[in-house]
């Protein structure tokens, strides 16, 4: 069976993922990426059993038909943080005015290209109104790259992501969320694609994450909905 998984959840199923195998001795093959790039997997036709993505990208499929009715199970809440280089001072970014300060004090911020986070900063930087004042310092990962792994090779003084994805990232320290008028809240959720040969493995998968992540979710970063 295979599995199309957001990064943003990753650090939850792969703790998760062993022991429904040993208990369903089967295998699960994943593919991990963001949102976005999973997404355009799919309309590439790539196959699979299950989507673990966003809220709004299980709904857009159940509508496309692509993933079935009634099969979205939602696991986790995430919201975005700072993370700057272990050991290095911790801006203040208790409100909007400070996140703007320490923005423009630092000489250079990570973010995703496609990830959420990613695609959602350059709108922290328009409410703040500094996109000119920002746009030389801004540093993005190729494909596949953590933002967290820019700050602590010391590519990038600080670092935006989804806090679920910086915490693994060693070498760094997270400040904190988004302060939250600037803050966005994202659902992630899963769903049997209806493309599946194994729905019943899949809709198992599913019931089978929903029960179990809630006590690993505060210890990556992650919120139960």
């Amino acid at each position: 069976m295979q599995i199309l998984c957001t990064n943003g959840v990753k650090s939850v199923l792969l703790e998760l993922i062993p022991p429904f195998e040993r208990a369903r001795d089967t295998k699960l093959a994943v593919i991990w990426g963001s949102t976005h790039a999973l997404l355009n997997d799919l309309e590439r036709g790539a196959g699979g059993d299950v989507a673990v993505l966003t809220a709004e990208a299980i709904d857009d499929l159940i509508k496309q038909g692509k993933v079935k009715a009634g099969s979205r199970v939602d696991l986790a809440r995430s919201g975005i943080g700072v993370a700057v280089r272990k050991g290095a001072k911790r801006p203040d970014i208790a409100s909007s005015e400070a996140l703007k300060r320490a923005l423009l004090a630092a000489k250079s911020v990570a973010h995703s290209k496609t990830g959420l986070s990613g695609i959602y900063f350059p709108t922290v930087l328009a409410r703040l109104g500094i996109v000119e004042e920002m746009r030389a310092k801004i540093v993005m990962p190729d494909a596949g790259t953590p933002v967290g792994e820019l700050v602590a090779n010391g590519e990038a003084e600080i670092g935006i992501q989804q806090i679920s994805e910086l915490l693994p990232v060693a070498g760094i320290d997270i400040v904190g969320p988004l302060p939250p008028p600037l803050q966005k809240i994202t659902i992630f959720s899963g769903g049997v694609l209806t493309a599946s040969r194994e729905a019943s493995l899949a809709a198992a998968l599913l019931a089978f994450l929903a029960a179990e992540s809630p006590r690993l979710l505060n210890a990556k970063g992650l919120e139960p909905t």
